[in-house]
């Protein structure tokens, strides 16, 4: 029998037992996020930015013959954005934007064809901003614009401050037939056109992967990773691919055979609800999708984005190897981005430089470890938030969960609510600029977007993803466009030129309405327009 002092002692036991057992895992339900006891008292940053990567991805379902295994490891341990959309749908803009923190009605960087560095005069790039505030910050690989980078931001850069993106494709790279036939003409598989982006080309490479630059970028950023650091560092990584020309290693070509390419959906006489600007900006540089068609390298073309994806996300999955082999794994806020998506003949357009849905939208996926000072109970990991994000959120991100302090100059806000609870309400719209005077709203059901010449596409995300049918000119959708309207900048920032030279086959942006009409009497010469406005011969 059990004495009266030995049932005191096993009852105060079991009273604790279940008391412990109801504030942990015996309660019903999801068990409540613990909060870490100790906050990391400043977390590293490992920053990795894809170029020209739209949503084909697995995680995202863009494209259903995508295969991007590392992709998906990832989507596993962050908050996957399924809606987050660029500030511009072109490289310089847009990084500039997300590296400034600076919108481009905020500073008028609008264009490829600007050097931002002689526009936007009062910032902090984002590596610089760490550096200021104790970071060791350092990186690898294109962030800016190619030659357009900003040496204040660095401690240390590969393969150098002033050259940010290392040599590709090295000529021995291509069968002998290939590169005889690249040497002739300029292109491998797509034959060059008037204004055709010489890179705008694609075919398999007989190389192994340690010889593109890609995978040379992402090495060096590994070994920083396996190096012991005194300091907390802000570590970027810019991988090139899926960015033209599209070669790379045969063996990624082989993962899609031709004969079963898959191309986008599309609808016939899609542009036909469009007006005479949209429908230039679809035909933009000589309208490539009727000498892709005529070329018959449709597939092709898709083979080799399907191709060059996969190649990057064989270069992601070295560089997380690299880190959760690291002593850095469970102290380091992870962001991935993609500058803006891509279109390959929906709408009859090819390449970004539009404002529609499948080049506006980008990748973005972060995770928050446990104990970060901003969200010390991390990131809900694995979980899809379907709100509509910015690429301008980055900036105030990353400062908010490092637990900097914030900056008052910058656009956007720190979507640390979301990485909280990724179905936390969140009413703002996405803004997405083009040229000058050029805007596209997007929210949760609608996206309104009004061009220089005051044309207007409207629609409605619930029922029309892939937008198809614009609503602009129907009466009944006047008071939706009413409301959308209140959000395009009423007073943006001029387009200014600067000492950036063109190139033949570039389309230079206009400044101006009166510019654009101005085009429009020259029969829409775009030579009229440099040697005019752009000085230039």
């Amino acid at each position: 029998m059990m004495s009266t002092k030995n049932k005191l002692s096993f009852h105060s036991i079991l009273f604790v037992a279940l008391t412990l057992c109801y504030f942990t895992s015996c309660k019903q339900g999801k068990p409540e996020k613990q909060l870490s006891a100790d906050l990391i008292e400043k977390p590293n940053v490992l920053f990795i930015s894809i170029d020209d990567l739209n949503d084909w991805i697995e995680p995202l379902g863009g494209h259903p013959q995508a295969i991007t295994p590392n992709f998906n490891r990832l989507a596993e341990k962050s908050v996957l954005f399924t809606h987050a959309y660029t500030a511009n749908p072109a490289c310089n803009p847009s990084r500039a934007a997300i590296l400034s923190g600076l919108a481009p009605q905020t500073t008028g960087v609008y264009s490829n064809y600007q050097d931002w560095r002689e526009v936007i005069g009062d910032y902090r790039s984002l590596g610089g901003y760490f550096r200021d505030n104790g970071y060791y910050s350092a990186g690898a690989g294109k962030l800016y614009h190619y030659f357009m980078v900003d040496t204040t931001a660095w401690d240390d850069y590969w393969p150098s401050q002033k050259k940010n993106m290392p040599r590709d494709f090295p000529p021995h790279g291509f069968a002998p037939e290939d590169y005889k036939k690249r040497a002739e003409n300029g292109t491998v598989s797509m034959p060059m056109f008037k204004d055709m982006y010489t890179a705008f080309d694609w075919t398999p490479l007989v190389v192994e992967d340690s010889l593109m630059g890609d995978y040379k970028s992402v090495e060096w950023v590994s070994n920083q990773l396996k190096a012991d650091h005194n300091d907390p560092f802000f570590l970027a990584c810019g991988i090139y691919r899926p960015h033209l020309p599209w070669y790379v290693p045969k063996k990624y070509y082989e993962m899609f055979p031709l004969e079963s390419i898959q191309l986008p959906e599309v609808l016939p006489n899609d542009p036909d609800d469009l007006s005479d600007r949209a429908i230039d900006i679809a035909h933009r540089g000589g309208n490539y999708h009727k000498h892709v068609v005529k070329a018959d390298q449709w597939k092709n073309a898709v083979q080799g984005y399907l191709a060059s994806i996969a190649f990057a996300d064989a270069m992601l999955g070295r560089l997380l190897d690299a880190l959760e082999n690291s002593r850095y794994a469970d102290n380091t806020v992870i962001v991935l981005w993609s500058d803006h998506g891509w279109q390959l003949g929906e709408k009859e357009h090819w390449r970004k430089f539009a404002l529609w849905e499948n080049t506006a939208k980008s990748v973005l996926m972060m995770h928050a470890p446990e104990g970060t000072p901003g969200l010390p109970e991390g990131s809900e990991d694995g979980q899809r938030s379907d709100r509509i994000v910015s690429l301008m959120d980055i900036y105030p991100t990353l400062l908010d969960l490092c637990g900097l302090p914030p900056s008052k100059s910058v656009d956007g806000r720190s979507l640390a609510p979301l990485l909280k609870d990724p179905d936390a309400e969140w009413n703002y719209p996405a803004i997405t600029s083009y040229d000058f005077g050029e805007f596209s709203v997007r929210t949760e059901n609608w996206r309104y977007t009004r061009y220089i010449d005051g044309s207007e596409e409207l629609y409605d995300h619930t029922r029309d993803e892939n937008e198809w049918q614009n609503l602009a000119n129907l009466p009944e959708y006047q008071p939706v466009i009413e409301k959308m309207k209140k959000h395009i900048p009423e007073n943006p920032a001029p387009l200014i030129k600067t000492s950036l030279k063109m190139r033949p086959y570039f389309v230079p942006p206009f400044k101006s309405k009166e510019e654009y009409d101005d085009w429009l009497e020259h029969d829409k010469d775009n030579k009229y327009l440099l040697e005019k406005y752009w000085e230039q011969k």
